[in-house]
């Protein structure tokens, strides 16, 4: 379980000299395929594997001047591996290195964030486990609809992350690829074999086609799975932001010792925390129409996407991250009221129970339309008139000749409404 979010990890990745860094990779990973297949010597990719560095501040002197960062960070290598560093990016076009390590990039921020689901995942199924049978009204259009648990509630989010995380499992085989076949994809001036053992020795699948850029459907891809994720994160907080209100009072936030919830009223208790969640789901959201507008380039390429997934795909990466992480603690530390629960349960004083009531008298033998003016009919008064149902269902002759008390009982019996719960649960988590 991950206790302590710590942005360094997953912002780390998309810094400047992150990126650099694994430019390099991919660099030295193409030297040493070139180096194998008798293209350069074995020397020289010997010595730019161990020379070969950077410094940020040194590639950003460079760039002032020559415009490009990619020549600027090579013009920098060079100045670090001396005369070998003519064999670095031979026979490659910037986008070879600049996207095959982009998508290292995304790898390494889908490692970190599978992580932190796995920890929402286990939160959630704790959880759930611990409130398998506490009763509570389930709501339709925001009305009392019937009772279920708290606990199958939960189960169902754990349902919908595990679906996440296959979703970002799908993502990872997407976006882990390599190209590594010049200037448009023809591999006219370097062997397609170099692409294929580059990307063996970097983790990567070389993509079976390509242009000068890797396809930005792909990218589209990562960017809609996280904002498919930031959504079912946005749909929890949003469940128990309602429940945590004062009218329901189901449950709370954690809310730390020492916190203050309102700089007027100091009974507030805001639910901070999942409001955060479902704001920064927005950014997330929006985020991804970005990746989708990036698909479309010209011809064999253009420039248009850079600018913007510069931003869009780290801005995502650290904010699913981080979410996720929130996720998790407020799962962690979620105070529930079962006698809340249950008083509210009751509140529509057992109208709750009046399709189990219906059925009963179609399994007898009444017809459907008939068995619902039957039920409608206490129904509505029990409601207009704030009185017990069950009570007037049991002075309601027209149902009293066709079920006995104890059958009317029954239908009243919250039990019977949640005989499957271990059924649900054992098809969720297993046995």
């Amino acid at each position: 379980m991950i206790d302590r979010y710590t942005l360094k990890e997953m912002s780390g990745i998309w810094t400047l000299k992150h990126r650099y860094q694994r430019i390099l990779d991919v660099e030295i990973a193409v030297a040493k395929a070139q180096a194998e297949l008798g293209y350069l010597p074995k020397e020289a990719a010997g010595v730019i594997e161990e020379k070969a560095r950077f410094d940020v501040d040194r590639v950003a002197q460079i760039e002032s001047e020559v415009k490009h960062d990619l020549i600027a960070l090579l013009t920098n290598v060079a100045e670090y591996v001396g005369e070998p560093a003519r064999y670095i990016h031979l026979g490659l076009t910037s986008y070879d290195v600049v996207d095959t390590a982009l998508s290292l990039m995304l790898k390494d921020s889908l490692k970190i964030i599978k992580e932190k689901i796995d920890s929402l995942l286990l939160a959630i199924k704790d959880k759930a486990y611990e409130y398998k049978e506490t009763a509570m009204i389930g709501r339709t259009h925001g009305i009392h609809a019937e009772p279920l648990t708290f606990g199958l509630k939960l189960a169902l989010w754990y349902a919908e992350m595990i679906r996440n995380k296959e979703r970002l499992e799908r993502t990872e085989e997407i976006v882990a690829v390599g190209k590594i076949s010049g200037a448009v994809g023809t591999y006219a001036h370097i062997d397609p074999r170099i692409e294929e053992i580059a990307c063996r020795n970097l983790g990567l699948l070389p993509v079976q086609i390509s242009s000068q850029v890797i396809q930005r459907d792909r990218h589209a891809d990562y960017l809609c799975t996280l904002a498919i994720i930031s959504s079912s994160l946005d749909k929890f907080a949003t469940e128990i932001r309602s429940l945590a209100r004062t009218e329901l009072g189901e449950v709370e936030e954690p809310f730390g010792k020492g916190q203050k919830g309102s700089s007027a009223m100091p009974h507030k208790k805001n639910p901070i925390l999942c409001e955060r969640i479902s704001g920064l789901a927005r950014i997330t959201r929006a985020n991804a129409q970005v990746g989708l507008e990036n698909v479309a380039l010209w011809n064999e390429r253009d420039i248009s996407h850079s600018s913007a997934e510069r931003v869009v795909l780290a801005d995502s990466s650290i904010l699913v991250d981080f979410m996720c992480f929130e996720s998790s603690k407020v799962i962690k530390g979620l105070v529930v009221y079962p006698e809340r629960m249950l008083e509210n349960l009751n509140k529509t004083k057992g109208l709750i129970f009046s399709e189990g009531l219906m059925l009963t008298l179609v399994r007898k033998g009444v017809s459907r339309e008939e068995a619902y003016k039957l039920v409608q009919t206490p129904a509505l008064l029990a409601k207009e008139k704030a009185w017990d149902f069950k009570e007037q269902v049991l002075k309601e002759r027209s149902i009293l000749a066709i079920l006995s008390q104890p059958e009317i009982e029954e239908c009243f019996s919250i039990k019977s409404h949640l005989k499957n719960i271990d059924f649900i649960f054992e098809k969720v988590f297993g046995k």
